[in-house]
């Protein structure tokens, strides 16, 4: 008769059998049998990277393009910028320098009157305060006129000018040739190098 093996007590603070210790530590794998980290990836071949270089080469030289587009349109803006200033200060300049002109044609009339009152005074031999007083006013006004830029169109014995002269009618004379001026009517002016009225003259003809 065979009698029963007695059974081993169960730690409660060790649940695990008796021996179960060694046979995890004995199914563990051993260092020397860890499996072999994977392959590192190829890297790019010859041929490849001269494509990359290829295309970073075209990529630079679009941007190169671009960049010197822009560079002109830059330039160009800032020249015609440039440009529109230069002629904003020659428009601010000659309207600066001719804002008188209409004053001035205003003043004329009163001029050719004063200068036919002393032609009538010497005609007449008038030599009175009154004549001389108005042939001072003349010369006055002439100086004034003239520190503004506006002085007498010479025109008497000079060729005839369609710029500076408004031929009235035309008269033989044997002593000038044709096309001068022979007579002065109304004696023209000029503002710096602007007509401000033509003289109104006789022309010769043959």
């Amino acid at each position: 008769m065979i009698e029963p093996t007695p059974e081993t007590p169960v730690d409660p603070g060790n649940p695990s059998p008796p021996g179960s210790d060694s046979q995890a530590h004995s199914e563990a794998p051993s260092n020397g049998d860890a499996p072999p980290p994977p392959d590192a990836p190829a890297g790019p071949s010859a041929a490849e990277l001269a494509q990359m270089v290829d295309a970073l080469r075209i990529q630079l030289a679009s941007a190169e393009k671009t960049r010197d587009e822009y560079l002109e349109l830059a330039r160009a803006g800032r020249r015609e910028f440039e440009s529109y200033q230069q002629r904003a200060r020659r428009e601010a300049e000659a309207e600066r320098r001719y804002a008188q002109m209409p004053l001035a044609k205003d003043l004329l009339p009163v001029l050719d009157n004063l200068e036919r009152a002393i032609l009538a005074a010497k005609q007449s031999n008038d030599h009175s305060p009154l004549a001389q007083g108005v042939a001072m006013v003349v010369t006055m006004l002439h100086e004034t006129l003239r520190r503004h830029g506006i002085t007498r169109i010479e025109a008497e014995n000079q060729p005839f000018d369609a710029n500076l002269h408004e031929a009235v009618m035309q008269q033989p004379h044997a002593d000038l040739p044709p096309h001068t001026v022979v007579q002065v009517l109304e004696s023209g002016y000029l503002m710096h190098d602007r007509v401000l009225r033509p003289a109104r003259v006789v022309v010769s003809t043959q």
